[in-house]
């Protein structure tokens, strides 16, 4: 019986279990975020450190057989060398893997490595995978052509409401409703507000729902934003699956991510009907599963564990 340490460490949180080949969860752990670009790759790794710790000495081990890290950040194959080293430097299993955590959210939403997914968060991006083959993008930002993703929405509509509020743009609610959120009479006490941080920048993510309620209220500049972000997810998902030669068959298309997992009628209905039309054999649906899961199967695949250990595994996290 092998013994997996499963890893999916986010920009938000990191979330750790010791399960074994066989199915059992022998313990569980969470921890702060990953973000080596922020703090630095060694106080990133200390930190992880102190969370895998812990679940090794709940769990009554030392290391495991095989590490399948997840993480944030790891966007490019040179990045998930550079952690794979770092990971194998501190010993904590005989063989690692590190992948990109959409891989995670992945595999948590599919019985069997393959499918594609578009997680919609803080940014966007997507990954795909047909058992030993791979499709995924860099997700950089606009550097790499990216659109969307929370952070993107709410500048967006800072955008469109500032232009509407001087006259360069379509007139907009949203010159109304995004400084009202913070309290604010108008859009120039807000752009003040912003750019002396009064307000703290980390706050701007709170004006991507005000988007989606403006939209909801059929403002027609909020509706193209909310439009634009969900052409931007079949056209990823489009392209994974073309990669993967997978245009053509049954094929699972997951949406997860706190922008996608909310469910807004207007960008699920789109992204849907999009689908349908451009990928027919798709078959969406939004991840309900932890994507720790994700990373453990993805180790129970490494370890050729299986499909009855597999389940096992799915029951615990149901």
């Amino acid at each position: 019986m092998g013994v997996i340490l499963a890893i999916d460490a986010g920009n938000s949180k990191t979330d750790v279990a010791v399960v074994t080949t066989d199915g059992q969860v022998l313990t569980t752990a969470r921890g702060g975020a990953f973000r080596p670009p922020a703090v630095g790759l060694r106080p990133a790794l200390n930190a992880l450190a102190d969370t895998v710790t812990h679940a090794f000495e709940t769990a009554g081990i030392t290391s495991a057989d095989h590490v399948s890290a997840c993480l944030a950040n790891a966007d490019l194959p040179i990045e998930e060398q550079q952690l794979t080293a770092a990971l194998t430097a501190r010993a904590w299993g005989t063989t690692v893997e590190v992948r990109n955590d959409t891989f995670a959210i992945l595999r948590a939403g599919v019985t069997e490595p393959r499918g594609v997914a578009v997680v919609c968060g803080a940014g966007i991006n997507c990954v795909g995978m047909h058992h030993d083959r791979t499709a995924r993008f860099p997700a950089l930002g606009r550097i790499s052509g990216d659109w969307g993703g929370g952070w993107h929405l709410s500048e967006e509509a800072l955008w469109h409401a500032a232009r509407a509020d001087d006259g360069r743009g379509e007139a907009t609610a949203l010159s109304d409703t995004l400084p009202a959120h913070f309290g604010l009479p108008d859009m120039a006490s807000l752009i003040e507000a912003l750019h002396l941080e009064h307000i703290a920048p980390s706050r701007r993510h709170e004006l991507t729902p005000v988007l989606f309620r403006t939209a909801a209220d059929g403002d027609p500049v909020a509706r193209s934003i909310i439009d634009h972000q969900a052409d931007e997810v079949v056209a990823m998902a489009t392209v994974a699956l073309t990669r993967l030669n997978l245009l053509t068959e049954e094929t699972p298309v997951l949406l997860g991510g706190s922008v996608l997992a909310a469910q807004h009628p207007r960008l699920d209905t789109r992204i849907r009907t999009l689908l349908s039309e451009r990928a027919p054999k798709a078959v969406p649906r939004v991840v309900k599963e932890s994507p720790v899961l994700g990373a453990a199967l993805l180790g129970m695949d490494h370890l050729n564990a299986p499909r009855d250990a597999q389940e096992r595994l799915r029951v615990h996290y149901r």
